[in-house]
């Protein structure tokens, strides 16, 4: 068997951009047509063919005033680069295909499991013709070696070459079921949080909160408590009656409302964070990102307005 390195040595081809610039000059038989369509000059078409007829130690067109013309050799090559053409042309469509029919998007667990794999079906159903896959992973995505086409993170932003639309600002307060409140007399007040049962108690954003409440914090860890590792396990944990949690109002809004969790306190906290959709900025025109990003954008649009007239 001849391997394709071996094979590809064998070949005495032409440079590849010198071949496109002969095929779409001898489909026009017009050097300035060509020219127009490749984005280049007329003289760099110019400088191509002679490459190629250079190569082959033959004339492939014949120049007269103001025109070119196909000479018999070059019909015939012009023939058969043509119909490869096409055949590559077949070969990639089906790449092409199969590429566009599937979307892979690689999110955080905590926006994957209480915002987005909600609504997943909501885009399927508008784009019946594409597949969608969810990678829920708090693992960086690296677009040069992972399959997603587009990821969902938390952060600063920007990063360079990404292209970075922010979904949402990152805000977090504390939350607990009304059993758990109830349980505590009711009403607590912010200094009653470092004696209580917490969910997570080493997360910055506690000290954070707690000192914008005007709660002096003591160094070190606030108390013992569950640790968990994402908020989305913090949220049901909080809702079981575990203890307060400190969460952001977007994710738990169908919570809240339906009274699972309640917020004991008005105060709102943020770092500056938020959540960004990214995808490599050379794929921004791809169809299924583009599809995707505004469909996106339109739905944490929605729960955002929601969120504000519900307070």
């Amino acid at each position: 068997m001849i391997s394709w390195a071996y094979r590809s040595v064998m070949r005495r081809l032409p440079p590849m951009t010198a071949v496109r610039v002969f095929e779409a000059a001898a489909r026009h038989e017009n050097f300035t047509a060509a020219a127009r369509e490749l984005g280049m000059t007329q003289a760099a078409v110019s400088y191509q063919i002679g490459i190629i007829e250079d190569k082959l130690g033959a004339a492939l067109f014949r120049r007269e005033k103001k025109r070119v013309r196909l000479t018999e050799a070059g019909r015939r090559a012009a023939e058969q680069v043509t119909r490869a053409f096409d055949m590559m042309d077949v070969a990639f469509a089906g790449v092409r295909a199969e590429n566009e029919a599937m979307l892979t998007v690689s999110a955080s667990q905590t926006f994957a499991n209480t915002w987005f794999a909600w609504r997943l079906g909501v885009f399927q159903m508008q784009h019946p013709e594409m597949a969608v896959r969810l990678i829920a992973t708090d693992a960086m995505v690296d677009f040069a070696t992972d399959e997603a086409d587009v990821g969902v993170r938390s952060g600063l932003g920007p990063w360079p070459g990404l292209a970075a639309d922010l979904l949402f600002r990152v805000d977090f307060t504390p939350m607990c079921s009304p059993a758990f409140l109830a349980r505590h007399g009711g009403t607590i007040l912010p200094a009653d949080l470092l004696h209580l049962p917490l969910i997570s108690p080493q997360d910055e954003w506690w000290p954070w909160w707690l000192t914008e409440a005007g709660v002096d914090v003591p160094d070190g860890p606030i108390r013992p408590g569950i640790r968990l590792d994402a908020q989305s396990h913090e949220g049901n944990a909080a809702m079981a009656g575990q203890g307060v949690a400190m969460l952001t109002p977007f994710f738990w809004r169908n919570d809240l409302a339906d009274g699972r969790l309640v917020r004991p306190f008005a105060q709102i906290s943020s770092r500056g964070y938020g959540y960004w959709l990214v995808y490599p900025e050379h794929r921004r025109s791809v169809p299924k990102i583009r599809r995707f990003r505004e469909w996106l954008l339109a739905e944490v649009a929605k729960d955002l307005a929601a969120l504000e007239r519900t307070g």
